[in-house]
């Protein structure tokens, strides 16, 4: 076994291979850029070096300086996590020559791969199923558009050497190639810096399963059964779960048998996912290999009760497989949800900020010590913790909420309760998103494919409710016990006390849905609340402990967590999150914005196509601008018809998040 390893890599998985290396007496070394210097993962090292700037580019994508670290500090190998260098084989061999052991596969199998065009050369000829498509040299735009026609629409367009749901576009008929062509390639080269694309067969309703396939440097190779990754936004998984519904134990044998001879194929070593591309009725295809330990793996080790990554450690120090294809054993099932700092409401934009307050469900491990028996119920994988900020230079994965049931029906019903337990306040997050996701319909019915999201919309994005009456009164009662002081002067005191009166006093609070004014008359019992053309109702404290609240409302008992940032009330209870402002006139100041003729950019990124000029005549919902943030595209549209009146940015300038990108005259004023 390794005396030391250097974690190239950042956030969950740094912290995840960190806790696998001290329970074996691995010593390890973190990196970090200048963004991370108070990263979690930093704190779960034995030593840490700052490799660089903020930027990817130039921290954790410098392997000449990893290298350079590693060998200082007396590592023997490198672990590449996942993302930055972990599919680089410029990287493995480069480790190689300096002699580190990369802790991943050869070069070779990175390479072979590493472009999705190649590789679908590479299984034609191991008899892997494939979808119909073009994976040739040819990057003509009008020839991929004849053989995009050819196929039959749809099709759909994929960066060669990309990978998370970047560079990929679904084009629907002839007559959108071009455009999305452009996009696919300018973002491709953008975040993989190759702009060369494949063209295949857009399946309508397929299923995402994926096999976790480990080889030795022996002979050996196994499949770790299957993963279910269908549920999709974007092109990135949003929900995986372990093992795939109604997956039949002849189709997972095929599967399983398919997966390990793509591996076989490029002379695999380590941990690694086939993933394939499965129809309803059965057939599956190849879609790509990813050549390293994916972000899913927990509901592959909550199922099977193994540590995946001490597999990684023991095959790259040169031990055989821990187990053989006839001693694994499927256990129970798990579900794993992505915990994004993102607004789902806004098309799933990121969301940059400081988690000011953060709790987590409870009965959580948060490291694995080797799952003999039946795994731990509930299972946080995190690179955060409360105080920290998610910033624009990184993914904004939060964390990995993953639970264990008996069944996929107790899973389920664990995800979800686990979900209703989880507070954030500081940025937006996807958490509501996910518990109605886990509760809907085609979800816990198994109903899954790639479009269930988009399918499901007016389900999965209901109209917002207006606060009911008891969030309104626990938000009103945490502003009233704050006001109380301990201090013994009775002018310091905020009881409400009158003479031969009762003080009533006036709460306004509003959501997106409406505004709330409120009369609080105060007691000597407590105080009762009066909502407009509402009866008034009795409000009895029971218990108040930091956050936490239970109030009597009239005789409904109420129990709920109300955290104040700044002028917003955040109220957790009955498993939802409500937020309040509270007497903020600036709160909803920015609604009229498209009115004035002004658009702002919904996030940090970078300009990469300005479509109009000064002076265009626009109708609504055309295309004006489209920025880069986070690798992903995202397309500014004229709120209505209207002339551009100004575009304050050009091609390649940064912006940060709400400044003013164009500005036009409504079609309304022109007439005028």
């Amino acid at each position: 076994m390794f005396k030391k390893i250097l974690i190239a890599n950042r956030g969950e998985i740094a912290c995840r291979v960190a806790a696998t290396a001290r329970r074996l007496g691995v010593k390890t070394v973190a990196v970090f850029s200048e963004a991370d210097a108070l990263a979690k993962h930093v704190a779960a090292c034995d030593e840490a070096v700052l490799i660089g700037p903020s930027a990817a580019r130039d921290s954790y994508l410098r392997g000449d300086k990893i290298i350079a670290v590693a060998l200082s500090a007396g590592a023997d190998a490198i672990h590449p996590g996942y993302g930055f260098l972990s599919e680089n084989a410029d990287f493995a061999d480069a480790c190689a020559k300096a002699g580190l052991v990369f802790i991943g596969p050869p070069a070779s199998a990175i390479r072979a791969m590493g472009s999705k065009s190649a590789a679908k050369e590479l299984m034609q000829k191991a008899q892997v199923p494939l979808v119909p498509g073009y994976h040739g040299e040819n990057q003509d735009a009008a020839f991929l558009q004849m053989e995009a026609d050819k196929i039959g629409y749809p099709v759909l367009l994929k960066a060669s050497a990309g990978g998370g749901g970047k560079g990929m576009r679904i084009v629907d008929s002839s007559a959108d190639f071009a455009a999305a062509l452009a996009s696919c390639k300018r973002e491709a080269i953008n975040s993989f810096g190759d702009d060369k694309v494949l063209v295949e067969k857009y399946l309508s309703q397929p299923r995402h399963i994926e096999i976790q396939v480990f080889a030795d440097s022996l002979g050996h190779c196994v499949y770790l059964f299957e993963r279910d990754c269908s549920v999709q936004r974007r092109h990135q998984k949003v929900l995986e779960e372990a093992p795939a519904p109604g997956m039949p134990e002849a189709r997972r044998r095929a599967m399983g048998e398919a997966a390990v001879a793509a591996a076989a194929a490029v002379g695999y070593v380590g941990a690694g996912t086939v993933e394939f591309i499965a129809n309803q009725d059965g057939s599956f295809y190849f879609m790509e290999m990813n050549t390293r330990l994916q972000v899913e793996h927990p509901v592959t080790e909550m199922i099977t009760g193994l540590d995946l990554v001490e597999w990684q450690l023991r095959v790259a120090a040169g031990e055989a497989l821990p187990q053989r294809q006839d001693e694994l054993r499927l256990n129970g099932h798990s579900i794993e949800a992505r915990i994004y700092a993102e607004s789902p409401e806004k098309g799933f934009l990121p969301s940059i900020g400081t988690l000011r307050h953060m709790r987590t469900p409870s009965a959580v491990t948060f490291e694995l010590g080797g799952l003999p028996g039946t795994p731990a119920a509930v299972r946080i994988d995190s690179g955060v913790r409360e105080g920290d900020t998610i910033s624009p230079f990184y993914d904004p994965m939060i964390a990995k909420l993953i639970v264990w049931g008996k069944d996929r029906n107790e899973a389920l019903a664990r995800m979800a309760v686990a979900l209703s337990e989880y507070q954030i306040v500081g940025l937006a997050t996807n958490i509501a998103f996910l518990k109605r996701l886990i509760l809907s319909s085609p979800f816990s019915g198994a109903q899954l494919d790639t479009g269930l999201i988009e399918r499901h919309h007016g389900e999965l994005f209901p109209e917002p409710q207006p606060a009911s009456t008891a969030v309104l009164a626990l938000a009103a009662t945490s502003l009233l016990l704050s006001e109380q002081t301990t201090a013994h002067e009775p002018w310091a005191q905020a009881s409400g006390w009158r003479m031969n009166m009762r003080l009533q006093r006036r709460i306004d609070l509003a959501d997106e849905t409406q505004a709330y004014p409120l009369t609080i008359t105060y007691s000597a019992t407590g105080w009762t609340l009066a909502e407009a053309d509402a009866a008034t109702t009795a409000i009895t404290l029971d218990s108040h402990h930091g956050h936490e609240l239970a109030i009597k409302l009239g005789a409904l008992a109420v129990r709920g967590a109300v955290v104040r940032d700044a002028d917003m009330l955040h109220v957790f209870s009955q498993g939802e999150h409500i937020a309040l402002a509270y007497n903020d006139p600036m709160a909803h100041a920015g609604e009229g914005e498209a009115e004035g003729g002004r658009l702002t950019a919904p996030m940090p990124g970078k300009i990469v196509a300005v479509l109009v000029e000064k002076g265009a005549t626009v109708e609504k919902g055309a295309p004006l601008l489209i920025m880069e943030a986070m690798k992903m595209e995202h397309t500014i549209f004229a709120p209505m018809a209207g002339v551009v009146d100004e575009v304050m940015y050009a091609v390649g300038e940064q912006v940060g998040d709400g400044v003013q990108l164009l500005s036009f005259v409504t079609a309304v004023a022109v007439v005028a």
